[in-house]
């Protein structure tokens, strides 16, 4: 992600939310990394690049980058498409090739290991993707804890389509940043374990 989208998500967020960022000291400052995160709303991305004392690389639904409004956004970030083996699997295979190459290159990457926005705010099964990022470019794994935005009219809450403009605009929201997992003791049952530990805790 360029330093001016950077500037451009911190005060979109920091414009729209009252957002409480903790524990991002936690993340490495240089090396290649992969941020493991709940996926609650369609603003994930942009609470975490507004947190984030580094450039992110995100994993993204290839429909989702394909968008004709937000295209420009995605590629400016330089996000990473993606889709099921089932749909694309060439497509699922360059996405994997290119996190390969960014965490050699010593990027930092964030994945949403759910595979796809929570339909009831509660954390799901976390997806094998990171098990085999990991199995090809061993490097730690940071995970992180989104709060708040579930019931927002970023997120697939119902509520969310009754609720007034005041509930939405300043809505506190929260991003928690977890102890880096080395990849020797990366695994999905782990992470996800440590995903929910942060949520609750926060």
């Amino acid at each position: 992600m360029g330093a001016k989208t950077e500037r451009c998500a911190r005060w979109l967020v920091k414009t729209v939310y009252r957002l409480e960022a903790r524990g991002w000291e936690k993340v490495p400052l240089s090396g290649g990394a992969v941020l493991v995160s709940n996926h609650v709303s369609f603003v994930d991305a942009a609470i975490i690049a507004a947190c984030c004392p580094r450039p992110i690389r995100f994993v993204m639904d290839h429909r989702i980058f394909a968008n004709k409004a937000w295209g420009w956004l995605f590629r400016a970030m330089r996000a990473i498409p993606i889709a099921s083996a089932k749909e694309d699997p060439s497509l699922k295979e360059r996405a994997f090739a290119e996190i390969a190459a960014a965490l050699a290159h010593g990027e930092l990457v964030c994945i949403f290991p759910e595979g796809r926005l929570s339909p009831t705010g509660e954390l799901q099964s976390f997806q094998h993707g990171i098990e085999r990022i990991v199995g090809a470019t061993p490097v730690l794994v940071v995970p992180v804890a989104l709060g708040g935005l579930w019931g927002s009219v970023f997120s697939r809450s119902k509520q969310s389509l009754v609720a007034s403009w005041r509930q939405h605009i300043r809505r506190r929201v929260r991003a928690v940043c977890g102890v880096p997992v080395a990849p020797k003791a990366v695994s999905c049952a782990l992470l996800e374990q440590r995903v929910q530990a942060l949520g609750t805790g926060a």
